[in-house]
């Protein structure tokens, strides 16, 4: 499988699941557009290491909560690389309170970087992948985009509506060669994956190995966490021509959490 040429924008990949699947791009052949918030010198060296696999790719330092920036993400791609042809929205945030707590400018950024991002930056790419009439684009959910989980009430709900969104996005583009899919990821051990346990060991005076045990044994019963290479495999997967015909589906990569 090979996308030499193609171009691939990313967002929140300067880190964990995005930067799993900005990697397999890269290694597979296409132009990346790196994407997130983080420091100076490692993305200059995120964007360094792709270039060292052959590839274009530039970095993007849009806000995914200002619809602007979105846009300007997007043209950034076309100019660099003249095409836009596979979109992964990754980017998210998390916060944790029972609803009656929960801070409303939480709930709006929340539902902005984790939703209504996706929403911009597929309005914005969807007629540059109409005019290369090729188009691929996957939405990172989550295990939460399909279950609920008490103290969630804005990431649940954002996740939820990006499935939405994706089935929406798919029945608009089902007669070209443009793909909506969405992947629902369960436990990850990515930085924000890694700030959870760390809230949780510190609220219940346990070590960070007995909060990652807890963390598994409640919802993933394979007791083992997923790996951003394996997101970034399944996304490679949804962008190939196998998946053409994949429309509109969304993907557990969740050591079996909804199947209880």
């Amino acid at each position: 499988m090979s996308f030499k040429g193609k171009s691939a924008i990313v967002t929140g990949s300067t880190s964990g699941i995005g930067l799993g699947i900005a990697m397999k791009f890269a290694h597979l052949g296409c132009n990346i557009v790196v994407n997130g918030f983080g420091d100076k010198d490692v993305i200059n060296k995120i964007v360094a290491d792709i270039k060292k696999l052959g590839v274009g790719a530039v970095y993007s330092p849009a806000d995914m909560s200002k619809s602007n920036e979105i846009r300007e993400m997007v043209e950034l791609c076309h100019k660099e690389f003249k095409s836009v042809d596979i979109l992964v929205n990754n980017a998210g945030i998390q916060y944790l309170a029972p609803i009656t707590e929960f801070p409303d400018e939480k709930w709006d950024q929340i539902i902005s970087i984790n939703l209504s991002s996706a929403f911009h930056s597929m309005k914005a790419a969807i007629p540059y992948m109409r005019k290369g009439k090729f188009g691929r684009i996957i939405n990172i959910a989550s295990a939460h985009g399909l279950v609920g989980s008490e103290h969630k009430a804005a990431y649940c709900s954002a996740k939820h509506g990006l499935l939405g969104l994706t089935k929406v996005v798919a029945l608009e583009t089902a007669l070209e060669n443009i793909t909506c899919n969405a992947i629902c990821p369960g436990w990850v051990l990515t930085p924000l994956v890694e700030k959870q346990i760390a809230e949780m060991a510190k609220e219940k005076n346990i070590s960070i190995a007995q909060a990652q045990t807890e963390l598994l044994s409640e919802k993933q019963p394979s007791l083992a966490f997923a790996t951003p290479d394996e997101i970034g495999e399944m996304a490679a997967f949804l962008a190939s021509d196998a998946a053409r015909q994949v429309r509109g589906s969304a993907f557990s990569i969740d050591g079996g959490w909804v199947s209880r």
